[in-house]
């Protein structure tokens, strides 16, 4: 291991430490301020305190992972402006999510007491066949898309630190595992919110030394235009493999998949029951659209500009774009701040998705059908949740980092084949209900069970009409069954105008 190489890995282990600290630190304090609002309350959801600078944040940190500073930029040096095009979509999705889902959200979750998107589902459908199989994929895609974190977050120690992958791997699920198993939903969006700054800090940081590097724009597009023609066409540019034409059902598809259908992901969504009031609402809408914009556009422009700077063969795959870069390309001291940001991404993924499939098994699950609803088992269950809640979050991440042990590559089609299974699942549920009556139990399953085999089918057989991807073929179908069931059903579920 190089000085460089050790100096840097002081700075993010430094990093990971203090963000453990803090969040812990701030779940106490949020304890004790809502303590009469009972623990499950402020372990899953925080106490619904949020103002709009810590929902944006949160949001921001939650929606961006290891896709969005390795796997999408790495993509950019070789597609050139096409990838950062398909990365514009997701600018609206913090402003998407909070208007759609928001206000309705937060007023149904305060009236029936839910802290997941489950409980909501629970509620809406009154079916206990939707919330065992919303709550199965939940935990399978939420194990798949924290994988694909765990290897991020590894690859990214190993690259910049020279630490074997084992070890990089313990390093990082250890901070994010402790911090919280122990904090709980307030040390998750207060370290969220840490590091949706340091990840805007370090975009800026990171396009500004490779222009430094390249010798300025103008150098750089010059470049650019030898060795990757068609860099800044929409729809071509393969550095080092030839032209290659995406279709623009290829690229619609991901305006799809990382745009509108994004409402289907109960990681985001569940943010919309913590908000303090609507004014925090309707700030966190502005905060995060600004945000997303800089962390998106910046990202991969700067994967796209990197592409001169790598020599043929230096690296292997296109994870190692962005980590190369930051080693030759930056200082020590820059070099260290910027890391920061590709992990803090990764690790307000993880903590995120850790908490809420906590929830999904501890109150979705536990509490509901096996503790059922007779007081003297109530009482005694409600004095183990704490422990309970502690140990299942523990084991959780365990199981997920011993998953990442043997990585495959590509994080990027790891991430978005997770994000495609639960937007898949949930997407029609959760809109469908919130705006349409005559959505009901069976209209929720069979939507559900449709769009999972469509996208799951496709995804598989790899088969692509018209190059669209398998996420919108899933929505389109289980779109159609949602609203026929539901139509044709004779005994639609009677709805509480709260639930509306």
């Amino acid at each position: 291991m190089s000085s460089k190489q050790t100096i840097i890995l002081g700075i993010l282990a430094a990093y990971m430490i203090l963000t453990m600290v803090i969040g812990i630190w701030q779940s106490r304090v949020s304890a004790r301020e809502h303590a009469s609002q009972g623990f499950l309350d402020n372990y899953f959801a925080g106490g619904r305190g949020m103002g709009g600078f810590i929902l944006a944040m949160t949001l921001v940190a939650t929606y961006t992972s290891a896709s969005s500073f390795l796997g999408g930029p790495g993509l950019a040096e070789s597609w050139g402006l096409t990838q950062s095009w398909e990365a514009g979509i997701q600018i609206a999705t913090t402003f998407l999510t909070l208007g759609v889902l928001g206000k309705k959200f937060a007023l149904i979750s305060r009236r029936i007491d839910a802290v997941t998107v489950t409980d909501y589902l629970r509620a809406r459908y009154q079916s206990d066949a939707v919330v065992i199989i919303s709550g199965i994929a939940l935990i399978i895609f939420f194990t798949t898309q924290m994988a694909a974190q765990f290897i991020g977050g590894a690859t990214l120690l190993q690259t910049v630190t020279g630490l074997p992958y084992k070890w990089a791997l313990l390093l990082f699920a250890a901070v994010v595992i402790i911090y919280t198993s122990v904090g709980g939903f307030r040390a998750v969006v207060v370290t969220d919110m840490i590091q949706g700054v340091i990840m805007t800090c370090g975009t800026f940081l990171l396009l500004f030394f490779i222009l430094r590097a390249g010798g300025g724009l103008h150098h750089i597009t010059a470049s650019l235009d030898q060795i990757n023609p068609g860099w800044n066409l929409i729809g071509k540019g393969s550095y080092g493999k030839g032209i290659v034409a995406l279709s623009p059902g290829y690229l619609i598809s991901f305006w799809v998949l990382v745009g509108v259908a994004t409402l289907g992901l109960p990681q985001t969504a569940v943010r919309c029951m913590g908000f303090k009031d609507t004014r925090s609402m309707h700030r966190a809408m502005v905060y995060g659209t600004v945000v997303v914009g800089i962390l998106m556009i910046g990202m991969h422009f700067a994967g796209t500009l990197a592409a001169p700077l790598i020599p043929n063969g230096a690296i292997k795959t296109t994870d190692a774009v962005i980590p190369y870069v930051v080693l030759h390309c930056m200082p020590t001291w820059a070099a260290g701040l910027f890391l920061a940001a590709p992990l803090a991404a990764v690790m307000s993924t993880v903590d995120s998705l850790l908490i809420l499939a906590s929830a999904t098994i501890i109150k979705d699950l536990y509490l509901h059908y096996i503790v059922g609803k007779r007081p003297e088992r109530t009482e005694k269950a409600q004095k183990r949740i704490p422990g309970y809640s502690f140990a299942i979050t523990l084991l959780f991440g365990i199981i997920t980092c011993l998953i990442a042990v043997n990585p495959p590559d590509i994080i990027v089609w790891i991430n978005l084949f997770a994000f495609g299974g639960l937007e898949a699942a949930f997407f029609w549920p959760m809109i469908g209900g919130l705006y349409w009556r005559k959505g009901n139990a069976q209209a929720c399953l069979a939507s559900m069970l449709t769009s999972l085999a469509v996208f799951i089918f496709f995804n598989r057989v790899k088969i692509a009409p018209f190059h669209i991807h398998e996420i919108v073929l899933g929505l389109v179908a289980g779109g159609i069954v949602y609203f026929l069931v539901g139509s044709l059903s004779r005994h639609p579920v009677e709805i509480s105008d709260d639930l509306m």
